[in-house]
């Protein structure tokens, strides 16, 4: 009875001052424009010059720009529509999968060149773009709101991942043999599946075991 009582006041606690609600309403669309900015530049760079696997990164940045867009869709709403915004992460998730592995099968099938600088420029600006968004994240990094606690600790872990990815990937690509960056492609096709089995495990578990759990 007292949990019923003290849930009101529980509620009341993790609500999100307007000011910093507007504030982190502004700072989650900027940085999902900014990162379709990149996107299409990236990829307009690609088709200008013919590098197949610059723009497999450009088109990469299309899940990055989904995530954070759907972040700040589901901002502000009720519990339905944070459980769609899981299922439709779950979906970008494993669609990222998929597509790691069909670039996987095309570069096995049709072996790219390398060329280290286009490959140098997109494992630099990854870099730089995660630690751009967890720069812009970092005056939300106390908020007790959930979305906005699931993108500040995205945004510091893909900080960390990024890096390393950015940098173990390049170094897969320019390596004398093609066999660690057809492993990289795996582990990270992995990865975006991992995530989705662990969203649908959420979401089939339900409030109430989340909540006992």
């Amino acid at each position: 009875m007292a949990a019923i009582e003290n849930a009101p006041d529980a509620a009341a606690a993790l609500k999100t001052e307007p000011a910093v609600a507007r504030a982190y309403t502004l700072t989650i669309w900027g940085i999902a424009l900014g990162i379709m900015i990149q996107a299409v530049a990236t990829v307009a760079w690609a088709l200008a010059i013919g590098n197949t696997q610059l723009f497999k990164d450009g088109v990469d940045w299309v899940y990055d720009v989904a995530l954070y867009g759907i972040a700040a869709l589901v901002f502000g709403r009720d519990a339905r529509a944070e459980r769609l915004a899981a299922v439709a992460i779950g979906a970008v998730m494993a669609v990222a999968g998929f597509h790691s592995l069909y670039d996987l099968w095309d570069k096995i099938v049709r072996p790219r060149p390398i060329e280290i600088w286009t490959l140098g420029f997109a494992a630099a600006s990854a870099i730089v773009i995660a630690l751009l968004v967890i720069a812009a994240l970092w005056r939300f990094r106390r908020e007790a709101n959930p979305v906005i606690k699931a993108t500040w600790l995205s945004s510091r872990n893909d900080a960390i991942s990024t890096t390393g990815f950015a940098l173990v990937g390049l170094a897969a690509r320019v390596a004398p043999v093609r066999w660690p960056e057809y492993l990289f492609d795996l582990f990270v096709a992995g990865l975006a599946f991992q995530a989705t089995w662990a969203i649908w495990r959420s979401l089939r578990a339900g409030p109430e075991q989340v909540a006992t759990g």
